[in-house]
């Protein structure tokens, strides 16, 4: 028995994006084909490999089971093409730490799955102006930033709205500062707060600055101050402004920058924006849920 082996790929990007439109736009297909072939591959195998609802598509007990075998077997069809010695695919990435963040594993392990074997990831993090300096630079394939605003570059990924994240069980004192925990006064999303917090007349002090997302979700949940951050940052972290009294936040957008002057770096972003979605989509998913 033969095994089409696009059909294979694509059952494994939909088992890592979790839907079939995020695995269609990832293997640069749509999604009815996506559709079909994974029926088709069910069929051949004769046991269902994805549980599929309207909210999710994760895979079923034997999907599981093919999953990891599936991966094996495109990797060693890749090899076996692998006649001469070739230098590795490199793919070059800046993000904005405020637009990944804790996010950073799913959407690694969503683009491992869609990069050639043997491909060289790089990832270079800052605040969004540095990151948008080192793309135009050229220090970088593709960038993903935050914007406040609509601008005229970049391909929007979707919307991750800004919440207030903290210790569990914090409390705010009434007609004190509001104690920020922040990445710095360069940061957008901390002047984003400032802005908030002034328009509601609240008053606030820096108490804690963080040089990464992860430090600041550390000091904010140690109780060193209270972070505006979004929920892929986050890590899905829950919202305290709401019981804290704090101002809603602006959202901001996602936003990709990217080069595609070859038919893999092209392959390379339409993962990265595919995964990117899908953790957008998580987002959304999360906050229907009450989560």
């Amino acid at each position: 028995m033969m095994l089409d082996l696009d059909s294979v790929r694509l059952f494994v990007l939909a088992a890592e994006y979790g839907s079939l439109t995020r695995a269609a736009e990832a293997g640069g297909t749509v999604q009815p084909v996506v559709s079909q072939r994974l029926k088709a591959l069910e069929a051949r195998l004769g046991h269902r490999l994805l549980e599929r609802t309207p909210r999710f598509v994760r895979p079923t007990a034997a999907g599981t089971v093919f999953l990891e075998r599936a991966r094996a077997l495109l990797a060693a069809h890749e090899a076996a093409l692998r006649l001469e010695e070739a230098p590795p695919f490199r793919f070059a990435l800046c993000a904005s730490d405020h637009a990944l963040g804790l996010g950073l594993e799913g959407l690694f392990r969503r683009l491992r799955t869609a990069l050639p074997p043997g491909a060289i990831l790089s990832l270079r993090t800052g605040l969004s102006q540095e990151v948008r300096a080192r793309f135009e630079s050229g220090d970088c394939d593709a960038a993903l930033i935050r914007r406040e605003a609509a601008g005229p570059d970049g391909e929007v990924l979707g919307q991750d709205p800004l919440g207030w994240r903290g210790a569990a069980g914090l409390r705010l004192v009434s007609g004190e500062p509001v104690p920020l925990a922040t990445l710095g006064p360069a940061c957008g999303v901390r002047g984003a707060a400032i802005r908030a917090l002034d328009r509601a007349g609240l008053p606030w002090r820096e108490s804690f600055v963080g040089g990464s997302c992860a430090a600041l979700l550390a000091g904010a949940e140690a109780g060193l101050g209270i972070a505006p951050m979004g929920r892929i940052a986050a890590g899905g972290a829950p919202e305290l402004g709401p019981a804290l009294g704090l101002p809603v936040l602006p959202p901001s957008q996602i936003v990709l920058l990217a080069r595609t002057g070859s038919p893999a770096l092209a392959a390379a972003t339409r993962a990265l924006a595919a995964g990117l979605r899908a953790s957008l989509g998580e987002t959304g998913a999360s906050r229907a849920n009450g989560r």
